[in-house]
């Protein structure tokens, strides 16, 4: 049990008092949606106006406490207002807001931490390039893998998300990013992602016809492909579904790239920082990357990304070979700096990975009883649900996956999909969520899933000759949770932590 002091989060959440959205989200909604553009797509997901969020919850205006499975799209794994990130931030406001590129002691302390934390051989053997946002990083990825290499064109894979920033949304695999971009150039060539439960090349679930179809492309002269600079794949697919690929695949992937003088980019903005149970996704296999693109938890909720490469890769890049006046803001620098710390020390990492197990053990449970999941899948606290209409034709099924997406905030817990047919829920809760906001929301997720395999009941028929008699309608209300005991409530942000 967790120790009052030791709570981050709301302890007795979820506390329902309204079915969302309450009275006063509506009133906010309706001003957002009076006053800003159509296309903001969450409050869609989502129908709540926040008012706080602590550690794994959110609070909204109506008085509702939810816990939060979503942790802004993997940007908060330790969680809302970590009380030592926040610490950090205070501190750097007091100094300086904006720095251009000069160098600040935040820059400089940022720099160092981030280079003795990053993957394999680029440990303390790299140079960093910051960007602005996620998509910009893996953009300026491209550019520089081309720059270094003298050759136009990428390798990129089915389902993969990697931003729509300018021409990084040529890289990102949707039609619907493409339709609404005006940036389109580049030389991509796409190849399907290794699926062990949709397989495309390789039926067995492997790695090993795919490898074979990367050297074709390469190696015959009629393959259709005249150059290549390099490979961009994320290591586990984020938009694409929650896809873990075959342990080999990475390993394969980097051989393949070492083969034919190709550049190896990592985007790890989804997957790396802990997320995963190790500090990246590519430590479970060993692999490193010749460039790494970070971005998302890296600057605990503040606006920051990065890329980092080898130092050895180019000579010299040119002055202003990137620009962009938000580039490594002092305040995200000093939050970013007490990220790395709080992840490289203790034993997060560590009960990180263990307890993915735990949750992932558990929804597989789940999914022993109720045929509409097909599969569970995943590493540490990145784990995908996905739903199927028919488990032998694995035919997605995203109707029931946005119908828990509802059922589950109607009780108290926010959990979002991904896939091609938004028919996976992810598991992306904040790292420090604690085991019995944990345990809850497992126990919610089981119950929304039986509220939604139960057939509706219907109210009978009555002659019109006959008066009903008195009582609770038989039709289903939606769903509230029901009220919990919590323990006794944790003093305010500040106390000691992970």
């Amino acid at each position: 049990m967790t120790a009052p002091e030791e709570w981050l989060s709301y302890p007795d959440a979820p506390r329902m008092l309204h079915l969302p959205p309450g009275p006063r989200s509506k009133e906010l909604l309706a001003v957002q949606h009076r006053l800003e553009t159509d296309a903001v797509v969450y409050p869609r997901h989502f129908p709540i106006a926040i008012a706080e969020a602590r550690g794994a919850t959110v609070e909204d205006v109506d008085g509702n406490r939810y816990i939060d499975w979503v942790s802004g799209i993997s940007v908060l794994n330790l969680g809302h207002r970590h009380p030592k990130v926040q610490a950090a931030v205070e501190k750097q406001l007091a100094r300086v807001w904006h720095a251009l590129e000069i160098p600040t002691e935040a820059r400089i302390e940022f720099l160092q931490e981030l280079v003795a934390s990053l993957p394999g051989g680029l440990r303390n053997h790299a140079k960093v390039l910051f960007t602005v946002t996620g998509g910009d990083a893996v953009e300026t990825a491209v550019n520089l893998a081309e720059f270094a290499t003298k050759r136009r064109g990428v390798v990129a894979f089915s389902g993969a998300y990697h931003g729509v920033h300018g021409g990084s949304v040529n890289l990102t695999s949707g039609r619907k990013y493409h339709e609404t971009s005006a940036f389109h150039g580049g030389t991509i060539i796409r190849v399907p992602f290794p699926d062990p439960y949709r397989p495309v090349l390789d039926p067995d679930g492997g790695c090993a016809n795919l490898m074979r179809y990367l050297d074709h492309l390469v190696d015959d002269p009629y393959s259709g492909v005249d150059a290549l600079a390099g490979v961009v794949v994320e290591p586990i697919l984020g938009e694409g579904g929650y896809v873990l690929p075959p342990d080999e695949f990475l390993p394969a992937l980097r051989a393949f790239c070492d083969r034919h003088d190709l550049l190896l980019i990592v985007d790890e903005i989804q997957s790396g920082l802990g997320r995963t149970g190790r500090m990246w996704a590519v430590d479970h296999v060993g692999v490193t990357p010749d460039i790494v693109c970070i971005a998302k938890t890296i600057g605990g909720g503040i606006p920051l990304s990065l890329i980092a490469y080898r130092a050895d890769l180019v000579p010299e890049l040119p002055p202003a070979f990137h620009i962009g006046t938000f580039r490594a803001n002092p305040l995200a620098l000093a939050a970013g700096a007490e990220v790395l710390r709080l992840l490289r020390g203790g034993d997060l990492l560590e009960r990180t990975a263990r307890r993915g197990e735990e949750t992932k053990r558990r929804f597989s449970e789940i999914a022993t009883t109720h045929a509409s999941i097909g599969d569970v899948r995943g590493r540490g606290f990145m784990i995908g649900v996905d739903f199927v209409k028919d488990g032998p034709g694995r035919t997605a099924w995203g109707d029931r996956a946005k119908a828990m997406r509802r059922e589950l905030l109607n009780r108290g817990v926010l959990m979002h999909t991904c896939g091609a047919n938004d028919n996976v829920l992810r598991f992306m809760a904040p790292l420090v969520i604690e085991d019995e906001l944990l345990a809850r929301g497992l126990d919610l997720f089981e119950a929304s899933l039986s509220a939604l395999d139960a057939p509706p009941v219907r109210t009978p028929t009555v002659p019109r000759s006959v008066t009903p008699l008195a009582g609770p309608a038989l039709t289903r209300p939606p769903s509230i949770a029901p009220p919990i005991h919590p323990p006794p409530a944790p003093p305010p942000p500040g106390r000691s932590l992970p």
